[in-house]
């Protein structure tokens, strides 16, 4: 910010390099501005202040939430913004996390997808040995990423294309936040990703629990 600021100063009589720095200082100051954000959020989910009141949110809700906003960024890429049904699947968490959570994956996609490529959400309940989770989905058709950059991209700040992260105003945190908050619901996330074919990342989140009546406890305000 430094340096571009000095370069505007120094470019009063330049009309055209006037308007790229300051476009460009604009950049950054956003980036930075995002980055401050993300740290502040990052120091929330590590424990810097109680987790949430947890209680049954409704898929369908966290994905409008998280896909609502995007679909202009995404028609303005030139990509495809797919949803597929929830079929009525709730979890058990805080909406506002959760949204967060899946928002930052979109937006990945979406920033490492080329015009014309697609972006998916999908949503499935599953069943393991009696315990049941639901699983949603972000998938690319994008570059796709190294099987060694696989282990360490939910790492602070670890982003495996520097240009392209800091061209897209990436902070290199939205997936250490996805992890997190993932971990704080009782979940996890994974990846399936091959370069030149793109990437999958899954939110493995837990089914609101069920009393000994069937009935869903009253949780809602209730501090876990």
């Amino acid at each position: 910010m430094l340096l571009i600021a000095e370069a505007l100063r120094d470019a009063t009589d330049d009309p055209v390099a006037m308007k790229q720095f300051t476009e460009r200082m604009l950049h950054e100051a956003g980036r930075m501005s995002r980055l401050v954000q993300e740290l502040l959020e990052l120091s929330r989910l590590q424990g810097g202040e109680p987790l949430p009141a947890m209680e049954s949110i409704r898929v369908s809700d966290v994905i409008a939430d998280a896909t609502d906003p995007l679909q202009v960024r995404a028609e303005a890429a030139g990509i495809s913004l797919d949803v597929g049904p929830a079929d009525g699947a709730h979890v058990w968490g805080d909406r506002r996390q959760l949204t967060t959570a899946l928002t930052n994956l979109i937006e990945n996609a979406i920033a490492y997808s080329s015009p014309g490529s697609r972006v998916g959400v999908g949503v499935r309940t599953l069943a393991d040995g009696g315990e049941r989770s639901v699983e949603i989905t972000v998938s690319d058709e994008g570059v796709g990423i190294e099987k060694v950059d696989q282990e360490r991209v939910f790492e602070r700040f670890y982003r495996v294309d520097t240009a392209r992260s800091r061209a897209t105003g990436g902070t290199g945190l939205g997936l250490a936040i996805v992890k997190h908050i993932a971990n704080n619901h009782g979940g996890r996330v994974g990846l399936w990703s091959h370069p030149g074919v793109g990437s999958t990342f899954t939110l493995y989140l837990p089914v609101p629990p069920v009393a000994t009546d069937g009935n869903l406890p009253n949780q809602k305000g209730q501090e876990l």
